[in-house]
């Protein structure tokens, strides 16, 4: 019966596409033009959401005295007699129509020829009709471009999630949710820039083209330049390249960037990703956790209005300080297991068997001990949490905690059972870092592709000496999905990554 309707469905669009094509080859017959170059001039067209501000006190029955030219597409039509109401819906939201036979004269019937889905201008006089309902009364009008698809009816005729993410113009046009998700996407990027430009960073972009993937152990993608006759790959983190900056000069930088990552695709990862990477000099991790509480504060409360949010049927509170609790002190909490760098690999193994937790070849004791961590604690962080103190196997770029062998000053930020943040103390001295990057060039020999490779033009930099300092990186996609309660990563991505689907 499914299938019977989905059938019935698409011959019901494909006779709608031939009748306004049809239309459309009218208006072209006719000398007119279906697609316009422009409209108005610039700064003419207003905004439904100003229109509705400014004109807020206006009275029922009331009109303004004022002309009002808008510009959008055509997605709801009533008629009753000789009037008509429509629902014109722009960037900024929607405003009703109102089109008479005594105003427009023979121009008023052209008006029932135009579909939903098109792209008109119109102008006229403001007004609030006797229901409250703030209106263009419509003196004068024109199609911009002509729609060939018919709009979904309803939200209901985008029948899944993905097919929201593959037509997402359909869904932002349908669906108020996505365009919120988006319009507090874009709040969050702009609080993120006023926060630290206010703090006196400077912006930079560094290469998404690198010689060599580093700052992260990830499994980068490939690509092949043919100028230079050389591999190259898409950057899977600006790191190296900001501390570079640090050698340079400079005291205070960041970059918001785009990220790729050769990896699985689930509800928190996608392949293309965007992140904060910032770093100061002069500071250490603990300088980092103050700044940074205060960042993801203040950008969620220019989007929610409050620091007391909703996600997942939790209640989180965002109001400081938040918790603080080391790595081996999270996983006696949570998960009752009392482990340390100290034990046998084999016996670590073990417990991790007993949970059902996978342990790659020739992972040493600080790499089992994060996947416990992992997969046994990190769920249950649902208030903010700073956990620190992270093994230096699976930190190669981290400063060592000095009273803490085999540790690194190194914290996460976890927030409704998810990271948020990753930051440490920066690993400044050149010889130490070289013996750390063979470390995991040794790994990356033994079959691990997302160990850290030796960068030794970064190391050169090192040698002319880098200052102390801290550095680290925001999941901007995962602070949007804390933000607007959405729990798939591909709700706040605008165009997600999905694979091919049948037909193309």
């Amino acid at each position: 019966m499914a299938e019977d309707d989905e059938k019935g469905h698409e011959a019901r669009e494909s006779e709608l596409f031939r009748v306004r094509r049809a239309k459309l080859q009218k208006i072209i017959d006719t000398g007119g033009e279906p697609y316009k170059p422009y409209y108005g001039k610039p700064g003419d067209i207003a905004h439904a959401s100003e229109l509705h501000f400014k004109h807020k006190e206006l009275e029922p029955g009331a009109s303004s005295g004022e002309t009002a030219v808008v510009a959008g597409r055509l997605i709801a039509r009533r008629e009753h007699g000789k009037a008509t109401f429509a629902d014109l819906q722009d960037s900024s939201g929607k405003i009703q129509l109102v089109l008479r036979e005594d105003v427009l004269g023979g121009a008023y019937g052209g008006f029932g020829e135009l579909d939903l889905g098109d792209w008109i201008g119109v102008s006229g006089e403001l007004l609030r009709t006797r229901r409250g309902e703030l209106s263009v009364l419509v003196s004068s009008y024109e199609l911009l471009s002509k729609s060939l698809r018919p709009l979904p009816e309803k939200w209901h005729g985008l029948k899944d999630r993905e097919q929201r993410y593959r037509q997402r113009y359909l869904d932002l046009l349908m669906s108020e949710e996505a365009r919120r998700v988006l319009q507090a996407r874009t709040t969050i990027i702009r609080g993120i820039r006023r926060f630290l430009d206010e703090r006196g960073f400077i912006e930079v972009e560094t290469p998404m083209l690198q010689q060599l993937p580093g700052g992260a152990t990830a499994r980068p993608f490939v690509t092949h330049h043919k100028a230079l006759g050389m591999d190259l790959y898409l950057r899977i983190a600006p790191e190296l390249y900001l501390k570079r900056l640090l050698v340079g000069g400079y005291d205070k930088v960041y970059e918001l960037n785009r990220n790729f990552r050769n990896e699985g695709i689930s509800t928190r990862h996608n392949p293309e990703f965007t992140m904060l990477e910032a770093y100061v000099a002069f500071v250490d991790y603990h300088y980092m956790m103050d700044l940074f509480q205060e960042l993801i504060t203040t950008v969620v409360v220019e989007v929610t209005g409050t620091p007391e949010i909703e996600f997942a049927g939790h209640r989180i509170s965002l109001a400081a300080p938040w918790k603080k609790v080391t790595m081996l002190e999270a996983i006696a909490e949570y998960a009752q297991l009392d482990v340390d760098l100290s034990m046998d690999a084999e016996r670590l193994k073990a417990l991790a068997s007993r949970n059902e937790i996978e342990i790659q070849n020739g992972a040493g004791p600080g790499w089992i001990i994060a996947e416990l961590y992992e997969k046994l604690v990190e769920p249950n962080l649902i208030q903010p949490t700073f956990v620190m103190d992270y093994p230096e196997e699976i930190s190669p770029l981290a400063r060592r905690k000095l009273d803490a062998p085999g540790f690194t000053e190194r914290f996460e930020i976890l927030i409704a059972g998810q990271e948020i943040a990753n930051a440490f103390s920066e690993l400044t001295d050149p010889i130490e870092q070289r013996e750390r990057f063979e470390a995991q060039a040794r790994k990356r020999s033994a079959g691990d592709d997302e160990a850290h490779p030796v960068d030794e033009d970064f190391l050169k930099a090192l040698e002319y000496g880098m200052p102390p300092a801290g550095g680290l990186g925001v999941g901007v996609d995962r602070l949007t999905m804390l933000a607007t309660g959405c729990q798939n990563i591909r709700d706040v991505i605008i165009f997600p990554h999905l694979r091919p689907s049948q037909g193309q």
